[in-house]
């Protein structure tokens, strides 16, 4: 089955108190109208955005869901950019830590050395990494020492107080703590990024490196967003969405990786995400996928992400710019006709659960329908709205909230 994940919104707080105090058989009749009113205007909104047709108050972003600002002058465009992270396509594992044993080691890892356990901190699951040492990888059972490719990103969030991190990457060849390009960093902002060289013969760090300064302590105990993207022979490094190491020329051939702490007092880390793919290596700002991405994210783990199924604020609406991606997946389902697929929407927290759950569930079932309008046997299709319930990343942070607001199809 597939699941797409869409994004949700606040709507009026007003509209809410003005319906707690009507009485319930009022209530219920207003609720009823507002239903049928989305039922009828479902299909009319699909045909718009198929022909091109946009509201006055279409929404450019997804982060436009959450405030709606009219007469908004454009942004203007810093040359500089330091927060051009483009998350790859086909997710090869991801870990948002929940639904574990407190105690136990983390179900989706494997133990290099030394210790690590699941621990509750502020009312949230994640990895605790032990005391002085503690070396941990993804637990994937397809090609364990060759899933990166040429083009990959990794995420996650990470907690300390004090000690050094470092992630290792190695060629499929080599075995742990000999690796083709190294981070590390400790508590006052160092950052350090080890690397081969292209024209090397070896496949162990001892050529390059790149040191930077973050300004900015790490170890104040709080969640940080780390990211490193390869692609073919660049390496960028980001803390908090800002890019802090960018290496133009390095050797390609990482197939796995570690994480490695040491410090006198525990760490913890969530939201591990691992994907193939990625912004191209110069000049591409969207995140749009081919055909033989979907395709390839689908056969490999079955899943799609995608940012680019976009809706007017506060609705259903389909905006006609993500006919381009609906259209992509609606020709893979027409190619595997004999699968059947499910539609789910998926948003952040920002709002109620009486607002976002119907909004998901309204908001899978206009792509549904416009499945269904580009051939796609509605047989095949159901349409499940999940709320905010199943974040995948941090919604304490816009980044986190706009990761949220996904898109995902999932092939069962």
């Amino acid at each position: 089955m597939v699941f797409v994940a869409l994004m949700c919104c606040n709507t009026d707080v007003n509209a809410q108190g003005f319906l707690k105090k009507l009485g319930e058989a009022a209530k219920n009749a207003a609720q009823n109208a507002v239903e049928n009113n989305v039922v009828r205007k479902v299909d009319k909104k699909v045909d718009d955005a198929m022909n091109g047709k946009k509201s006055k108050k279409d929404s450019k972003s997804n982060d436009a869901d959450y405030e709606e600002v009219e007469n908004e002058e454009p942004a203007t465009q810093v040359g500089n950019q330091k927060s051009d992270f483009v998350r790859g396509s086909v997710v090869v594992f991801e870990d948002v830590v929940k639904g574990e044993q407190v105690g136990e080691f983390p179900s989706k890892w494997d133990l290099e050395r030394g210790n690590a356990e699941i621990a509750t901190v502020n009312g949230e699951q994640a990895i605790e990494f032990a005391k002085e040492d503690s070396w941990i990888k993804p637990l994937i059972s397809k090609n364990p020492k060759n899933y990166f490719g040429d083009e990959f990103t990794v995420e996650f969030d990470l907690m300390y107080t004090e000690g050094s991190f470092e992630i290792d990457f190695m060629h499929p060849d080599e075995q742990r703590d000999s690796e083709i390009f190294t981070l590390t960093w400790g508590g006052h902002g160092a950052l350090s990024l080890g690397y081969v060289r292209p024209n090397s013969e070896s496949n162990n760090y001892k050529e390059g490196r790149s040191d930077q300064d973050q300004k900015t302590k790490l170890n104040n105990n709080r969640w940080h967003h780390y990211a490193i993207s390869f692609n073919k022979r660049a390496i960028k490094f980001y803390v908090d969405n800002v890019r802090y190491i960018n290496v133009p020329n390095a050797k390609a051939g990482a197939g796995w990786m570690t994480f490695f702490f040491r410090g006198e007092n525990p760490a913890y880390m969530k939201n591990v995400l691992i994907a193939r793919g990625g912004g191209e290596l110069y000049g591409r700002q969207a995140t749009d996928a081919s055909e033989a991405a979907i395709a390839k994210a689908m056969e490999e783990t079955g899943k799609f992400v995608t940012n680019n199924i976009l809706f007017e604020t506060g609705k259903a609406t389909l905006l006609p710019e993500s006919m381009e991606e609906i259209q992509k997946v609606a020709n893979y389902m027409l190619q595997n006709k004999s699968v059947r697929f499910e539609v789910q929407g998926h948003c952040d927290n920002q709002g109620s659960d009486k607002v976002n759950d119907p909004l998901s569930q309204q908001r899978a079932e206009a792509v549904v329908a416009a499945l269904v309008k580009l051939g796609v046997d509605e047989w095949n299709l159901r349409a499940v709205g999940k709320g905010s319930h199943e974040p995948i990343a941090d919604n304490s942070t816009k980044e986190g909230q706009a990761k949220n607001r996904r898109v995902e199809f999932i092939k069962k």
